[in-house]
């Protein structure tokens, strides 16, 4: 059974957090509220972790989890050969709703399931988020909900989908929107929407058009982070 803290509590938001640091370094999973839709979360160099996270949510290891991280320099520790139009995007969004996929670096000791090689990163623009992967590191989130069912907007939900398979809930109240981020495949030439989200894609283009580069809309199925979520 899990347990709630409404993080609006200063009291409780700092007993929240202790416990959910305590569930991710004991392996298991937490609730946390996100910018965009509430998200189950594992330690991201936890294997089994992971692979309960993808078990909770009715996943395989077809559809790896994104990784979020709090702060944008970490992006290199977890990716190599970021392109330069990738470090104008996330100046521009991070944190925020966009999530890029990039080759991941070869040396990490993770499993986050079948990602060939790439991984999908993001900072998001929420103060419990953020507070809780600065003291955790780098977690694999993906949307709380059951796979097949809209992502969990408030604790509730997320409760009720996913209550019984994490220890920690951290209440953040109901989401803004119910948007989630806007996923790029940023392992080419020239970014690829492999999700629309909550970004538009024409100030997409606007931000990409100082380097010169071109946003794509590839067909369905294409890219090797198709099938992941945030």
């Amino acid at each position: 059974m899990s347990t709630r803290y409404l993080t609006s509590d200063p009291g409780q938001l700092e007993l929240g957090l202790a416990a959910a640091v305590g569930a991710i370094r004991s392996g298991d999973l937490v609730v946390l509220p996100t910018d965009t839709v509430y998200g189950i979360a594992a330690d991201a160099f936890d294997p089994p972790a992971v692979s309960r996270l993808l078990v909770a949510k009715g996943r395989g290891r077809e559809m790896p989890p994104p990784v979020l991280i709090n702060a944008a320099p970490t992006l290199d520790a977890l990716a190599s050969g970021v392109p330069s139009w990738v470090r104008t995007l996330v100046g521009h969004y991070w944190p925020g709703p966009l999530t890029v996929v990039v080759r991941e670096q070869g040396s990490l000791q993770w499993d986050l399931g079948n990602t060939r090689g790439t991984v999908a990163v993001r900072m998001p623009h929420d103060p419990v988020a953020l507070a809780l992967l600065e003291r955790t590191g780098p977690l694999a989130v993906s949307s709380a909900n059951l796979s097949g069912r809209p992502a969990a907007t408030n604790a509730d939900q997320a409760e009720e989908m996913l209550g019984d398979w994490v220890e920690v809930i951290l209440d953040g109240g109901p989401t803004t929107s119910d948007l989630a981020s806007t996923i790029l495949d940023c392992t080419g030439d020239r970014p690829r929407v492999l999700r629309a989200g909550a970004l538009a894609p024409e100030e997409l283009r606007t931000v990409l058009a100082a380097d010169g580069v071109e946003l794509e809309f590839p067909d369905a199925g294409q890219g090797p982070g198709r099938e992941r979520r945030a």
